[in-house]
């Protein structure tokens, strides 16, 4: 008993106020001080909600989205060394004598961009590796961002409603490979003057206007004092600020749209599985920028690029034919060798060097054009107005697949064509055999690799096909009593069948009449000819998933040596494969 003549364990008063509620722990101070702070901002930019949306939005876990992530982050680590860059580089043509630290060099008259350059490499602490890093970043940048389209290709990512993102990410890739060329004809060495020079040489090809392209630019006669000055105001100002941009857009659109997602259990096309943007997403994606910053800075810190003091400053005397651009333009210099001659003749009292304005002006904007216009293109002929979140396989668009790796083929010759002398000059063989060989397999070679790929993606396609309808083969013999023999399949469980079988069927389109039942001709008949006939190039010999009555007739057919276990495991089988049409089965 207590001293108030109370039990404290059995006091009726505790008792009664068991189901009370707790108060609530204090809120520490700091805490306190930020939420006020958030709830100030909000009060005055309502900017809680979309927050809030963000940081709950899931992203799809899987290491080919990482690509994209490589390159915005190899952009901002190009944009941070850049900034550092600008502290000490003098965009200038001015004439002065070197007199720096680089013993080579002392009394060599150059440009004051060259001088600050090199300046920068030798007298500037970390100035060197800080060079580096920002010319290996923006190579990784073009890099990744290229084998992510290649990713967003193959798996059709690009598909309604992403087409406007494709179209962006069409764009970022041609502006980066123009940023890139800016960036490295900045320092004014011999070999960024050479590219200048070709470049300006590009222009001029250009019918009537090239001459007056050239005077604009360069401000007068190659090669001016203005041109530096505007390659860093294009460089450092307009560009990033457009890449920067659009970038944005990317990735605001991708929140938007959600982001898209393989195949496989509890994944549809109206949802989402994956990790939210905090804490989860947040924190492994901030781990993985810091890996791509360190392997970049691995690299800058133990393989030189671009040594310019072992170029020197701009002359035209020493120019050879061993000077290249960085990888990136390797097409384009490719192109440029393999067009014939011919195409450069006179008319009209002007002279036309086709031979140089296809591969040097036209190819670029060309091409990225019919990047960009492809998934139009494969919409109309499909007729296909769903909107698409989850990602093909590529055997399952056979067509597809083979057209990107046609188009893969063809930039890999022009690509090796850039160093036909290079190849002539160490395998002692001829630069003329070298190049038209090249220019045959630039037409040969990707009608080959498509029809070889194609021919690859069907036949995965059929075994995927034997796979779900006779399952995997066990390696057991089963005797039968009236002494036949046959090998006992498994059946593959309900995951793995309904990745084999979720993806939608292709159909040909019929060709309508072409004039109605007065004889009065279709206005459209000649654009549903060209659609029917381009249907019949994709889907011709098309491959399509395994239905339910295929499924239920391959364990039914009388075959014993097809049969997968007993008659109740078919049976069990065919709703499950009837399910996999509507939605994907759940993990328990």
């Amino acid at each position: 008993m207590s001293s108030n003549g109370r039990s404290g364990s059995a006091d009726p008063i505790d008792r009664l106020r068991k189901d009370d509620a707790q108060p609530e722990a204090p809120i520490p101070g700091p805490l306190k001080a930020v939420g006020g702070v958030a709830g100030w901002l909000d009060d005055r930019t309502g900017a809680a909600k979309p927050v809030g949306y963000l940081m709950k939005k899931v992203f799809p876990d899987h290491w080919s989205f990482m690509l994209g992530e490589v390159a915005m982050y190899s952009m901002i680590i190009c944009l941070l060394s850049g900034t550092f860059l600008t502290f000490w580089f003098v965009p200038s043509a001015g004439q002065v004598v070197y007199d720096g630290s680089y013993l080579p060099l002392r009394g060599i008259t150059m440009s004051e961009a060259f001088r600050s350059t090199v300046d920068i490499s030798f007298d500037i602490r970390g100035g060197l590796l800080i060079r580096q890093i920002h010319h290996w970043a923006a190579l990784m940048f073009i890099v990744a961002l290229s084998v992510h389209m290649l990713r967003v290709f193959f798996t059709g990512a690009f598909r309604k409603p992403r087409e406007i993102n494709w179209v962006i990410g069409c764009i970022l890739s041609m502006l980066a490979l123009v940023e890139g060329f800016a960036g490295y004809s900045l320092p004014d060495d011999l070999l960024s003057g050479t590219g200048l020079r070709a470049a300006e040489g590009f222009m001029r090809s250009v019918p009537v206007l090239g001459s007056y392209l050239s005077f604009a630019l360069f401000d007068g006669p190659f090669p001016g004092e203005a041109i530096i000055p505007r390659l860093f105001s294009i460089h450092v100002l307009l560009l990033p600020a457009i890449l920067v941009g659009l970038f944005t857009a990317h990735i605001g659109l991708v929140f938007v749209h959600k982001h898209t997602q393989f195949p496989g259990p509890g994944r549809t096309n109206d949802n989402v599985v994956g990790f939210p943007v905090m804490p989860v997403y947040a924190a492994k994606a901030g781990g993985f920028f810091f890996i791509v910053f360190g392997v970049i800075a691995l690299i800058s810190g133990l393989v030189t690029i671009n040594p310019i003091w072992a170029y020197g400053p701009y002359d035209p005397s020493p120019v050879t034919a061993g000077s290249q651009p960085d990888w990136y333009m390797g097409f384009a210099d490719g192109a440029l060798r393999l067009l014939p001659g011919w195409l450069e003749f006179t008319a009209f009292g002007f002279t036309f060097s086709f031979n140089v304005m296809i591969g040097a002006i036209l190819l670029i904007p060309v091409m990225y054009g019919l990047m960009a216009a492809y998934p139009f293109l494969e919409k109309w002929v499909t007729g296909d107005e769903r909107e698409h979140h989850l990602l093909d396989r590529p055997r399952n668009n056979p067509t597809r697949t083979g057209l990107g790796m046609a188009a893969l083929t063809a930039y890999g010759v022009l690509m090796f064509a850039a160093g036909n002398d290079l190849m002539a000059i160490k395998l002692h063989l001829s630069i003329n055999d070298i190049t038209h060989v090249l220019r045959a397999a630039f037409f040969i070679a990707p009608p080959l690799v498509f029809w070889v790929t194609k021919r690859i993606c069907l036949s995965l396609q059929r075994k995927d096909r034997d796979l779900v309808l006779h399952g995997r083969e066990t390696g057991r013999i089963i005797r039968t009593a009236d002494g036949k023999f046959f090998e006992q399949h498994e059946p593959l469980d309900e995951f793995t069948r309904w990745n084999l079988v979720q993806h939608d069927p292709h159909e040909v389109l019929t060709l309508e009449a072409a004039t109605d039942e007065h004889g009065v001709a279709s206005p459209t008949a000649r654009k549903d000819k060209a659609r029917s006939a381009l249907s019949r190039f994709y889907f011709t010999d098309s491959i399509n998933p395994v239905t339910p009555a295929e499924l239920a007739a391959a364990h039914h057919d009388g075959h014993g040596h097809e049969s997968i276990g007993t008659i109740e495991a078919a049976d069990e089988s065919r709703p499950a494969l009837e399910s996999a049409r509507r939605e994907p089965p759940k993990r328990p």
